[in-house]
């Protein structure tokens, strides 16, 4: 591209007042090279209120489904690159300035994500991020809490995410290395450790492990041998 790429910042959220104020303010100013989408799954709290207050468009979708929003929100973007941005995820303050590099450098980059930390002092988490940039620089493989990106024509071009319930992000970033290069950016998004609370950082990190290898293990099946995820 001769001009500097416009950005379409997607997010899609349901019950995350608390989350949004960092997570969108971490965009920084909006203007004409940066849209801001928040598509809303149905949330009973404040989170459309505080879209709109720091500037977003704000869409709802008849389907509480994240890959659903997403795609709701792809079709409103008019961003010549899409980024996909989890409610509890902040970018850095650089991110801008990264992405158009990287986009403007190799004009056959499809698409990407960026580094990823998480906002714990767990040994484990800091593990799997450190496996994750392993992950993605070796086979270009990216999950939805590492901000991923991709041109909006690809997007298009690959009908965007599959309606699935789980891995719809490492599903996309599949199909997305296939279409052509794609980056692992060297910026770091923070994102929240909560989901690991519960369970715990290790005991979570197994079943996230179990869930993806299952999903790449039977969409690598041929027909006959059982449907994916």
């Amino acid at each position: 591209m001769s001009k500097a790429a416009s950005i379409s910042i997607i997010v899609p959220v349901w019950n995350e007042a608390a989350q949004l104020p960092a997570s969108l303010g971490s965009v920084g100013a909006l203007d004409e090279s940066v849209q801001l989408i928040v598509v809303d799954g149905g949330s009973t709290d404040d989170s459309l209120a505080v879209a709109r207050h720091r500037g977003a468009e704000t869409l709802v979708s008849p389907v509480r489904q994240r890959a659903a929003q997403m795609n709701l929100g792809a079709g409103s973007a008019n961003g010549d690159v899409l980024l996909f941005l989890h409610a509890d995820t902040r970018l850095p303050a650089n991110w801008r300035n990264v992405l158009a590099s990287e986009i403007q450098r190799d004009a056959a980059c499809v698409g990407g994500a960026f580094r990823r930390r998480f906002d714990s002092a767990s040994l484990v988490l800091r593990i799997t991020c450190r496996l994750a940039a392993w992950r993605g620089s070796l086979f270009g493989w990216f999950l939805g809490d590492q901000a991923m990106f991709v041109r909006r024509d690809i997007f298009r071009a690959l009908g965007g995410f599959a309606p699935l319930q789980k891995c719809e992000d490492l599903d996309f970033s599949i199909r997305l290395k296939r279409a052509g290069p794609c980056r692992l950016l060297p910026a770091t998004v923070i994102s929240s450790g909560r989901r690991f609370e519960e369970r715990g950082p290790l005991r979570q990190t197994l079943r996230d492990f179990v869930v993806a290898s299952r999903f790449v293990v039977q969409r690598r099946r041929p027909p006959g041998n059982g449907s994916p995820v």
